[in-house]
């Protein structure tokens, strides 16, 4: 029940992810992608390492950096322009495989046995996912294919490195994510001149678009999704992903207007089912990469602790 608990709570993460599109085309200034991450990445960053009151030390400042690159910091922008060089179905289906790569850095890293069960949920999903994005237009272009895959294999390392390394003795999630965030933004900040130049001008729906994606979209469902990489195996976690496009399809038929085609509501159910299933398939975790500390310092991290990380 426990672990139920806590598999439903991680959820909660990929569902907010999904909600992306949305604020982006109907709250945020267009084609201004890499500016959106930083504004996702570093404010947020900045407000959780105030909140938790800690600061890496000792090798914690180059494994911050790390793994905000791997998590935040080459994640956005590799798949911000895969997004761009491709349609979004297939770049949705290109980050549904990312669990595979999971499954693979998982065993490899943390000696978490690949079973069969695991890798064919994860296939079935991104089968899923495909029925309910990809649309008979869908190209390829190399440069958006190549990005989509290498996103999702950052991310993947990210996810597996951070299970590995776990947090530092008397740290809590709280802290370790802003410092993640906040390497994060740091590291697409000059990216982000170089290609889209000064900062756009921000009306209300934009400070409000903006202010979600930093408190809920980011802040809070990455503090979820690293929780969750900490209590539950990697695999169990990342099986999740598939959530993300399916509720961003959810969105866009309920709040946006968009149609679902019984094509794409039978791929819903066979991602979602594969997700369930593979939440049965996995084993638990071997053992905890995790300091057995049990939160962040001079804040009430059972507040929260019991509803957020990733």
């Amino acid at each position: 029940m426990k672990r139920f608990a806590t598999v439903a709570l991680t959820a909660l993460a990929p569902v907010s992810w999904g909600s992306t599109y949305a604020v982006a085309t109907e709250l945020l200034p267009p084609d201004r992608p890499l500016f959106t991450g930083v504004m996702r990445a570093l404010p947020a960053g900045l407000l959780l390492t105030a909140l938790a009151r800690t600061l890496p030390k000792g090798a914690w400042w180059w494994k911050s950096a790390v793994l905000g690159t791997l998590n935040i910091g080459a994640f956005f922008p590799l798949l911000f322009l895969s997004a761009y060089r491709l349609p979004g179905g297939v770049a949705a289906v290109l980050g549904a495989a990312g669990p595979l790569f999971v499954v693979g850095l998982a065993a490899l890293l943390l000696g978490e046995r690949a079973r069969v069960r695991t890798v064919i949920a994860a296939v079935v999903g991104a089968f899923g996912v495909s029925m309910v994005v990809l649309t008979a237009e869908a190209g390829l272009d190399p440069v958006g294919v190549i990005a989509g895959v290498v996103s999702s294999v950052s991310m993947a390392a990210g996810t597996v490195m951070t299970k590995r390394w776990g947090r530092p003795e008397g740290v809590g999630p709280l802290a370790v994510t802003g410092w993640q965030l906040t390497a994060g933004g740091l590291v697409i900040i000059p990216v982000a001149v170089l290609v889209e130049g000064a900062p756009p001008a921000l009306d209300g729906g934009a400070l409000l678009g903006y202010g979600y994606m930093m408190l809920i979209n980011t802040g809070i469902a990455y503090w979820i999704w690293f929780r969750g990489i900490g209590r539950l195996s990697v695999t169990s976690v990342t099986l999740l992903g598939p959530l993300s496009p399916l509720t961003a399809a959810v969105i866009g038929w309920a709040a946006l207007g968009q149609s679902l085609s019984p094509v794409q509501l039978a791929g819903m159910a066979i991602a979602f089912g594969a997700t369930v299933a593979g939440q049965l398939a996995v084993a638990p975790p071997a053992r905890s990469f995790s300091s057995p500390e049990k939160t962040d310092r001079n804040i009430s991290m059972d507040l929260i602790d019991g509803p957020v990380r990733r």
